[in-house]
């Protein structure tokens, strides 16, 4: 069993707000933007896996840190995570391929800042994006989401508000 924190889009942000989410989790993931490398550096731990992904506005320290898609298997669920990954029905023709190639059970992106977790029936997966928890951007809620994932099984998803965008 493990507890996931995933975040998306801090653009470099962080702070102390997410203390107890992480303190909860097993392992934190980051689909991507995330501005810097010590802007992640706090969701790192010892005793917690972390895995990411780099995003478009991401520079090349970040590019050589952590792949474009990665994708991995946790407690009986195989996940695909990239950044810029649309949705269910409007996926670009790249994703389309790897997740028809992939067959991965969650697939996770960020990108757009809107906060989306719906099953896609065609792929036979779970899309999820955990919106934006940093402040630059058009969204108008910083969000994060939490899970749990047990013997291929996703269940207490809670979408985390953390407030307004712009309000520190």
């Amino acid at each position: 069993m493990a507890g996931i924190l995933l975040v998306s889009d801090n653009h470099g942000y962080i702070s102390g707000e997410l203390t107890e989410h992480i303190s909860c989790a097993d392992e934190i993931w980051h689909a991507g933007d995330m501005g810097t490398l010590e802007s992640v550096a706090p969701f790192q731990f010892p005793d917690k896996i972390f895995r990411g992904v780099y995003g478009n506005v991401d520079g090349q320290d970040i590019r050589f840190t952590y792949p474009e898609v990665n994708i991995f298997t946790t407690c009986g669920i195989k996940v695909l995570m990239t950044h810029i990954g649309g949705y269910p029905g409007k996926y670009p023709e790249r994703i389309q391929r790897l997740l028809s190639h992939e067959k991965p059970d969650l697939f996770i992106c960020g990108h757009s800042h809107i906060l989306k977790v719906m099953p896609d029936p065609k792929n036979h997966l779970l899309h999820m994006n955990p919106g934006a928890y940093g402040h630059h951007g058009f969204h108008l809620v910083r969000t994060v989401l939490t899970f749990t994932i047990d013997a291929g099984k996703i269940s207490d998803v809670k979408a985390i508000e953390l407030g307004l965008r712009g309000r520190v």
